[in-house]
């Protein structure tokens, strides 16, 4: 019997090492952690795939511990990163590749399985071939962050590059995420809002595009910016993730206004504590009326 889901969230456990200029902490995550949490947590029906070396099946435990259902394939190796920040707001640093699994294919995915949405959560140019985009188009809506396609392994070291088939692949995006940094890659745009045009012309339907100040959305030919208002930044890592699953998820049944909103406003507690959102909808809609001045029906458009 054929399982359905509001959205498949695909992506790489990663054994993170995050330094700051004052602490050190190791922590499982990857996009597939910080995305599938959050989506759980405001009522989306999903399922989370990964792969990992089977020597790290104790890292398969961050999923279990947040009810998130999952499966994951075998892998030669398991991702890690190490992330060091150089600034404060943490938008300056320098990322290193320790190990990397194998990329997914369409043979990952349960035959037992189909999806709304296929969230595409990548780390490194690599973990998604774009043969793999093309295929999952013939199922669902694609939700790709364009980290997974620009950051690239050096040898350890990993640099941003511009997506060579970009051309080629944003014409089967539904809904594109990229930070201000990444969005200057792609496009040569330093304006939020020229980049994410820029972006739709190419063919993403809707653009995202993070930064410190807030976050952006292009959508429908309306523009929609909320900030960012977090007490502090102690869980900055994973801010991309945990609001461009956000936004997807409400996405679904709701306006690109009103997903925006719920996005800037849980990523914002969100960041505020380390690991993935822990807190509930009712605490995102308090923040609403406390910190935007907004009643919480501003969700419900």
């Amino acid at each position: 019997m054929t399982k359905h889901y509001d959205m498949l969230i695909l992506g790489h456990v990663s054994k993170d090492e995050n330094i700051t200029p004052d602490s050190r902490e190791l922590s499982i995550g990857g996009a597939v952690v910080y995305s599938s949490v959050t989506a759980k947590r405001i009522g989306a029906n999903l399922l989370a795939l990964t792969k990992l070396n089977q020597d790290d099946l104790s890292a398969l435990e961050v999923f279990s511990k947040h009810d998130v259902p999952f499966v994951y394939r075998n892998s030669r190796q398991t991702t890690s990163i190490r992330n060091t920040y150089f600034t404060p707001d943490r938008d300056m640093r320098k990322c290193e590749a320790l190990g990397i699994a194998d990329p997914f294919a369409i043979g990952d995915i349960p035959d037992d399985v189909e999806a709304d949405i296929y969230y595409l959560g990548g780390l490194i140019k690599g973990e998604f071939p774009e043969e793999l985009i093309a295929q999952l188009t013939q199922r669902g809506k694609i939700a790709t962050d364009a980290q997974g396609f620009l950051r690239v392994n050096e040898n350890g070291p990993m640099v941003f590059k511009d997506w060579d088939r970009k051309l080629e692949v944003l014409p089967l995006v539904t809904y594109l995420k990229t930070d201000a940094a990444e969005a200057e890659i792609l496009t040569s745009e330093k304006d939020a809002e020229k980049a994410a045009r820029l972006l739709h012309n190419w063919g993403a339907q809707e653009v995202m595009v993070t930064s410190s100040p807030g976050v952006f959305v292009l959508a429908a030919e309306q523009t929609h910016f909320f900030p960012f208002t977090s007490k502090n930044l102690s869980g900055r890592t994973g801010r991309g993730d945990t609001c461009f699953s956000t936004y997807c998820c409400w996405r679904m049944s709701h306006s690109p206004r009103a997903s925006c909103l719920l996005a800037a406003a849980l990523t914002s507690l969100k960041m505020e504590t380390p690991g993935p959102f822990s807190g509930t909808l009712a605490d995102v809609e308090s923040a609403i009326i406390e910190r935007y001045g907004l009643e919480k029906e501003a969700i419900r458009d």
